[in-house]
């Protein structure tokens, strides 16, 4: 246990007590890195793992980058971005080494307020977030038709939680590929504490230009990954050729709707806001992301917004949402964990960025501008070369 100045730990144990007396719903309804996030944060920063060897399961860092550097990293970060409406990335050469950044930069928040998927889902009936979350990633195992003795791609793996879901209700062995090498620790930590390594494996690398043979894959599948490419056709042809013909590949896309109008202030603020607080060059369309499919030679076989395909599903931003006490309880935390040194430098601003960007995706939900799971199923024709 590290030395922690005495202020901390009465503060952890009245902000403790404040989230106590929330109820289930308001437990539920944390942020990015809410509440329930951030007395995780904390506590992993009282009780550290004494085994070096290893990533840790409560460490709060800036990924692969010196934490010295967070706070530089995170400035040249925010100026990457345009000031003009709409603008996004203003050199898109730039944007592999910047989502290398962004990821560094909030992987472990990640984890901590929302866990090992870094995704989105529909709130299914009578179903907790994490029954809700393993749906969403099972259907890709079916979509793709696996099974036991095939290889599956996931393109933007993260720290892999979609990718042991999928290995283990199909069987298949699953290679994820990422930028970022502090999530290929990560995903390949979890994947042996969670006893799946027998059915994955992990590198690091840019998703356009993988470094896989042709026709390698059964399958592949990207789960609100390819959206961080500078362009959709660049991805998308390097995923058609690892693919085998007659495979299949599915996307869970962030796109604008046929709701989106360019012209709307609002509209175009809401979705810049989205770019800036996810690490996105720009946004797509949905028709932009078919096409872009089709150009690299794919046939489109389905193409759905799963927002709202089921009448019955809940929103998929209303975990999003944090009540007076839950963002009470998260400002003060991060507060004091910035005011100690508890973290580096600079760790405080992304949180902040973090906790900005859910208010404009939950604008973006409500709205009906922007989804981030619009379903991309495409095939590699048999006759592919």
């Amino acid at each position: 246990m590290v030395a922690v100045p005495a202020l901390v730990t009465k503060t952890v144990d009245r902000l403790s007590a404040e989230f106590d007396k929330l109820s289930t719903t308001q437990k539920y309804a944390v942020g990015v890195a809410g509440g329930v996030a951030s007395l995780y944060l904390v506590g992993s920063l009282l009780f550290k793992s004494s085994d070096k060897s290893k990533p840790s399961t409560f460490e709060l860092t800036g990924g692969s980058i010196e934490a010295s550097k967070v706070k530089a990293e995170f400035d040249a970060y925010s100026e990457s971005y345009g000031k003009n409406a709409g603008e996004g990335i203003v050199d898109r050469s730039k944007t592999v080494h910047l989502v290398d950044v962004f990821y560094s930069l909030v992987t472990d928040i990640y984890e901590w307020g929302w866990g090992q998927s870094f995704h989105f889902s529909p709130r299914l009936p009578h179903k907790d977030l994490r029954a809700s979350e393993a749906a969403h990633e099972a259907r890709i195992a079916a979509l793709l038709r696996l099974r036991p003795g095939m290889k599956a791609l996931d393109c933007g793996c993260g720290v892999g939680g979609p990718m042991r879901t999928v290995a283990s209700v199909s069987g298949a062995h699953v290679t994820g590929i990422t930028i970022n090498q502090y999530q290929v620790d990560r995903a390949k930590y979890h994947n042996a504490k969670q006893g799946v390594a027998p059915l994955t494996d992990v590198v690091r690398g840019d998703f356009l230009n993988m470094p896989f043979k042709e026709c390698t894959f059964d399958g592949a599948y990207a789960i609100e990954a390819t959206c961080h490419a500078p362009k959709l056709e660049g991805v998308y042809g390097e995923i058609f050729r690892v693919l085998k013909p007659g495979s299949y590949f599915v996307s869970y896309e962030w796109v604008s709707t046929h709701k989106y109008d360019p012209k709307n202030t609002e509209h175009v603020r809401i979705i810049d806001e989205i770019n800036f607080g996810n690490g996105l060059p720009e946004m797509r369309t949905w028709k932009e992301a078919e096409n872009a499919g089709k150009n690299v030679g794919f046939d489109l076989i389905m193409s759905l917004d799963l927002a709202n395909a089921s009448v019955v599903s809940g929103p998929w931003y209303e975990r999003l949402r944090m009540g007076k006490y839950t963002h009470a309880i998260n400002h003060s935390i991060v507060s004091v964990v910035d005011a100690f040194g508890l973290a580096p430098k600079g760790l405080k601003e992304v949180h902040h960025m973090l906790v900005e960007v859910a208010k404009s995706l939950i604008q973006g939900g409500e709205t009906g501008v922007f989804t981030p799971m619009h379903l991309l199923l495409f095939r590699k024709p048999e006759t592919a070369q």
